[in-house]
Parts: C-alpha cells; structure tokens; sequence
C-alpha cells in the first residue's frame, strides 16, 4: 500500500471515529432529554393538571379536557410534524425525531415518576425547567420532542412570519382556549411554565455563557491586536478591508480586527480600545455558540 492510500485510509478511519463518536453523544442526549422531560410531565404537571406549550401543551390540553392518553397525543400529534421534517430538513433529522418522540411516549407511559410537589409555583417552575431541559438536550442530539419548532421553521420559509413569532402566536392560541376551557388561573401558570422552559432551552442549546463578536476598524489595528491577545489572553482574526468616505469615496485599505468574546469581557475590551484609540470604529453581534479557538481558554491575568 502507497503512502498516498494510507493517509487515505488514516484519513477514513478517523472519520469514521468521529462521526461514532457524534451518533454516541447524539443517543446520550437524546436519551437524557427524554428522561428529564418525562420526569417534568409526570412528576410536575401531568398530576396537576397543568399545562405547557408547543405540541406537549396541546397534548396535555386534550388530556386535561378529554381523558385520552398522553402518550397515545404525543405521538400522534408530532406525525405531522416528522413528515415536515423529513421533506423540508433531513432524512437523519426526520428519524432522530421520529426516535425522540417514540422513546417520550414510551417514558410517559411506562416510567412511575415520583409527584414531587403539590405547590403550584413549584410546579410551574420545576415542571417548565425539567421539560425545557429535555427538550433543550433532544435538540443537542439532532432531534426534538416538540414538533412546534418544525412546523415553524416551516411557516417562516413560506410565510414571512418568523420562527419566533409563529411559536409566540401558536402559545398564545393555547394558552387563549386553556383559559376559556378550563380557567384563567391555569392557563397564567401555563404562560410561567412556558417561559421557564423557553429560557431553559435556551440556555441548554446556546450556553449560559453569553458570547460577543466584536469587529474592530482602527488606524491602530496593530496596538488593539496586541492589546487583546497579550492583556485578555483572547484570539484576534485579522481581515483585509479597504475603508471608503466622504463623496468622492476615498480608499484607503486597513485591518479589520475580528475576535470573539464573552459578555463579561465586553467592557475591558472596550476600555482597552479606548486607551489606544477612542475613535476606532467597534461592530458587536451576538454569538449563539462557538468551537475553536482561544475563547474557552482561561484568560491571562
């Protein structure tokens, strides 16, 4: 075998090792969401009679008013939503959610979960934690529990309504006819649940670390450059740009400044570019997640 054909082979095996290593850690929060999310139905707001949004909060809402099987709702209702998924993202997703919502039902229906409390804040609050984490660790494997966020990834790419309001505006029907139907009472607890578990997906999937890109112009590229590695201990993408002004549009070509930040850090960076030049042009965007690079590395001191 050539040299040639054994990197090629080195270099199949490795990515075989890698993409093992992700369906591995794909299962184990699949499996772990699941399990947190029974444990918020059945331990929290099943025994209570409350509600949550989504397709769960539509399921449980048909439980409360009708007495049909949760697990039996779950399933059936998310049908539709798989089939979106299989024609509008993937095959892989489609089946890893079809896997999801079968191993929920089954949690649901199999697993006595103790009934932790009986207070109604606690409920609400547990129940939307333990619920949001799961469907929060169903999404980090590849996956979701909740057919809500397909249907609206969907609507956005024919409508011109965005994900986020779709969800917003489904929950407000849900919780609209939980209170017609059964009281307003629970459908304000529905509206806290709801919220808790939104920020916990939230937090799950994106960090509870907040991140910053931060794109920096400045005459004085090369002391800001400086400035951050060796005072913050932070990593710098240096781009080439060509700045233009005024009518005539001048040109002058510079250095752009990129680098990644936690939210912590925003203002020593900020204070660091001002000793060096109060005038730099500074660009901030938020950062939903990062991998690489220096920005989980401890900082210098």
């Amino acid at each position: 075998m050539g040299s040639l054909q054994r990197l090629q082979a080195l270099k199949e095996l490795r990515n075989r090792r890698i993409e093992w290593a992700r369906a591995i850690k794909d299962v184990v929060f699949i499996v772990f969401g699941v399990l947190s999310a029974g444990l918020g139905l059945k331990g929290f707001l099943l025994p209570n009679n409350f509600l949550d949004g989504g397709v769960v909060g539509i399921s449980l809402l048909i439980e409360v008013l009708y007495g049909i099987n949760l697990s039996l709702l779950i399933f059936l209702i998310n049908i539709p939503f798989i089939l979106i998924a299989y024609t509008q993202v993937s095959r892989n997703f489609a089946f890893k959610t079809l896997v999801a919502i079968v191993l929920l039902a089954v949690c649901v229906e199999l697993i006595n979960y103790p009934v932790v409390t009986d207070d109604k804040l606690l409920i609400a609050f547990f129940g939307g934690f333990f619920l949001g984490l799961g469907i929060g660790l169903s999404i980090r494997g590849g996956s979701v529990i909740d057919g809500t966020e397909v249907l609206a990834i969907y609507s956005s790419k024919k409508t011109a309504i965005t994900v986020g309001d779709f969800i917003l505006i489904l929950n407000i029907i849900i919780f609209s006819v939980a209170a017609y139907l059964i009281n307003i009472e629970t459908a304000l607890y529905a509206i806290l649940t709801y919220l808790v578990a939104s920020k916990t997906v939230d937090f799950v999937v994106h960090g509870i670390e907040e991140y910053t890109g931060v794109m920096i112009v400045s005459s004085k590229s090369t002391e800001i450059k400086n400035a951050i590695i060796e005072k913050m201990g932070r990593g710098v993408t240096i781009l080439k740009g060509e700045s233009g002004y005024g009518k005539q549009g001048h040109k002058k070509e510079t250095d752009v400044i990129y680098s990644v930040i936690t939210r912590l850090e925003l203002q020593k960076l900020k204070t660091e570019i001002a000793k060096i030049d109060d005038e730099a042009f500074v660009v901030e965007s938020s950062v939903t997640d990062i991998k690489g690079g220096m920005i989980k590395k401890r900082p210098l001191h």
